[in-house]
């Protein structure tokens, strides 16, 4: 993937998809990830925070070949060794994770390091020590991640300034408030239960795509 780890292309960024069990209920959580890329999902990253290491494993492996069928970069959040372990396209981590510099060193220069990231200088320090992309956020409050501080559109707007790395808008993102990032400098939205929360996740992934697509144009 070397190849892609140096020539991230920012359109990979318009509709960035993190998954969440939640909602899961009798479905597979490979066959929802299907449906989203089919809906136009131009990236994965799979989200687990109670799984064991083995049942992990056996889940990003059936995400991975999902993935790899339709050419769509797939990363795992925060685990490292999962990621090497799968051979997933790379990793993403946050502030409070292992340093981005140490992880890049563990997932070697091949592999897509994302990180999350809420001001300027955690964005430069970011892209100085490694990073591909970053995710900034919460860019609106979200009901997934209690604990998340919001940021100021004017802060969003000068990390894009800042840096020339890809950049996904994160946190409580929907249909209803994606249009309000416009002029943000963006690349496209992550979002997980503005899709996975949804009855229909195949035609919610479409309506998604469009307006980041709006979004990014305006």
């Amino acid at each position: 993937m070397g190849a892609l780890k140096l020539k991230l292309d920012k359109k990979a960024m318009l509709l960035y998809v993190v998954t969440d069990r939640t909602w899961l209920g009798k479905n597979h959580l490979n066959e929802q990830v299907e449906e989203t890329i089919k809906g136009g999902a131009t990236f994965i990253q799979l989200r687990e925070k109670e799984l064991d290491y083995d049942a992990f494993v056996e889940e990003a492996l059936k995400i991975k070949e999902v993935t790899d069928k339709f050419g769509v970069p797939f990363v795992i959040n925060d685990n490292v060794q999962v990621a090497l372990e799968v051979d997933a396209d790379g990793v993403h981590v946050g502030q409070s994770d292992a340093s981005v510099g140490e992880a890049r060193k563990l997932i070697g220069q091949d592999k897509i390091l994302g990180v999350s990231v809420q001001t300027v200088e955690d964005a430069l320090l970011a892209e100085k020590n490694g990073a591909d992309y970053i995710g900034v956020g919460a860019v609106f409050n979200t009901s997934t991640k209690l604990d998340a501080n919001t940021i100021s559109f004017d802060t969003l707007k000068a990390i894009c300034r800042a840096v020339s790395i890809p950049i996904v808008a994160i946190g409580g993102i929907s249909e209803g408030n994606v249009l309000e990032l416009k002029g943000s400098g963006v690349d496209g939205i992550a979002v997980i239960s503005a899709i996975f929360a949804k009855p229909d996740i195949l035609e919610e992934t479409q309506t998604l795509w469009a307006l980041s697509k709006e979004m990014v144009r305006g």
